[in-house]
């Protein structure tokens, strides 16, 4: 979905939803900022418009009809509006990994290129991302080996993997 208020605004979509009885997700990122002269360390979305929301449509028409800076995230060349839906199985995966982590560092698909794409790689372990298969991320001077799990087309998240339980394929 879309958030169209700004992103200064004191209650986002996210948390109305969220008061609502919704199950909502947004990539969160800490970021530091200037009030009043003095620095603050904030918890903000790495998009501002954009959050998760486990429902139907028919249990969302009312609350988007209600709430006029809320809109459906739709399909470009889907045909008519046809929303944006994110399956299940990917989500819980991408929603896992993500929590998996303290800092997992967030991309647009747009932001990855081929330089910064490493060996395909399997995580075995015995914790949440036991079984996650997917390319390591290749930043120069980085000592850290970061797994990339992506929802096509519209995020791409980097999660933090020991060396030891890492897996060519």
């Amino acid at each position: 979905m879309r958030d169209l208020k700004r992103p200064n605004a004191k209650l986002r979509a996210y948390q109305q939803l969220s008061d609502a009885g919704f199950t909502v997700f947004t990539p969160m990122v800490t970021r530091v900022s200037e009030r009043n002269g003095k620095r603050i360390r904030e918890t903000v979305p790495f998009i501002f418009d954009l959050l998760f929301v486990y429902s139907t449509r028919s249990d969302l028409d009312p609350v988007v009809d209600h709430m006029d800076t809320l809109q459906y995230r739709y399909v470009k060349g889907g045909g008519y509006c046809v929303p944006l839906v994110v399956r299940d199985c990917e989500m819980e995966r991408f929603m896992a990994a993500v929590d998996s982590v303290r800092k997992p560092r967030y991309f647009r698909p747009s932001e990855i290129d081929a330089k910064m794409l490493g060996s395909e790689v399997r995580v075995i372990c015995d914790g949440p991302l036991n079984g996650f298969q997917g390319r390591l991320l290749k930043i120069k001077g980085s000592g850290k080996k970061r797994l990339l799990i992506e929802l096509p087309g519209l995020l791409v998240a980097a999660v933090e993997v020991e060396p030891d339980f890492i897996q060519l394929v």
